[in-house]
């Protein structure tokens, strides 16, 4: 038995039919092994759909720069009441702002640190991403805010348009990138929604203190990613990037 790596040659060669001989059957895309059968492992490329195949939710990837990001917010989990805590139970909580569940539909849902870390404190760890996800660590987040040319004026280019969602002005906002940062706001430390339609908050992976970690925050009024240390307990949404 000999196994290849598929180039492009061979998926153009696939898509003919060129491969369609006796005893031979297409499964997928990737890995091909000659053993009188052609299987081949899907390969996922930037840009597609993502099927988070745990709940069969799905959403927008885009590539920005040599990073893919879900160009959506996470919204996977079981929905519990803001004053509630999220806990290590096995179970993948989420806060909904308000309590309302069609909130987590438009904005995605809202995740205490560690439950979004799933109770790991490692850099760059799958947390509650899907399989072939992480979230991302500080320096990721100003890889992304960096290509988008720096901190004071990146968040223009990765706001949603228009005030839809965003609360009016939602100033600057072009979303060049395709990133499509939604307000989905925040859960506070003691159970209250708070700034839906005028922020858009996301944990990194990366602590800053036992009790805090790193995230970024954007706003309907200006251009500024503000990169701050936050307090674990708060309710933040979750975009994921590729490993």
């Amino acid at each position: 038995m000999k196994t290849f790596t598929l180039t492009c040659a061979m998926l153009l060669m696939s898509y003919f039919g060129l491969f369609a001989q006796s005893g031979m059957t297409i499964q997928g895309g990737g890995t091909l092994t000659v053993n009188g059968n052609l299987s081949i492992t899907p390969v996922f490329v930037c840009g597609q759909v993502l099927t988070d195949t745990r709940d069969g939710k799905t959403y927008s990837t885009v590539l920005i720069g040599a990073q893919c990001w879900m160009a959506q917010n996470l919204n996977v989990g079981a929905r519990i009441n803001g004053p509630q805590e999220q806990t290590n139970n096995s179970v993948i909580e989420k806060y909904c702002s308000y309590d309302d569940e069609n909130n987590c539909n438009v904005y995605g849902g809202l995740y205490q640190w560690d439950e979004a870390m799933q109770y790991s404190t490692t850099e760059g760890v799958k947390g509650i991403c899907p399989t072939g996800w992480h979230l991302p660590a500080d320096a990721e987040w100003t890889i992304l805010t960096t290509f988008l040319g720096g901190e004071a004026i990146a968040s223009g280019k990765m706001k949603e348009t228009g005030t839809m969602h965003w609360s009016s002005p939602n100033t600057g906002a072009t979303n060049s990138s395709g990133f499509t940062a939604l307000p989905g706001g925040n859960r506070d430390e003691i159970g209250r929604s708070l700034s839906i339609n005028g922020d858009a908050d996301f944990w990194s992976s990366t602590q800053t203190a036992a009790d805090n970690a790193w995230a970024r925050e954007l706003d309907y009024s200006n251009v500024t990613v503000y990169r701050g240390s936050f307090f674990k307990p708060y309710g933040f949404s979750v975009r994921c990037v590729k490993n």
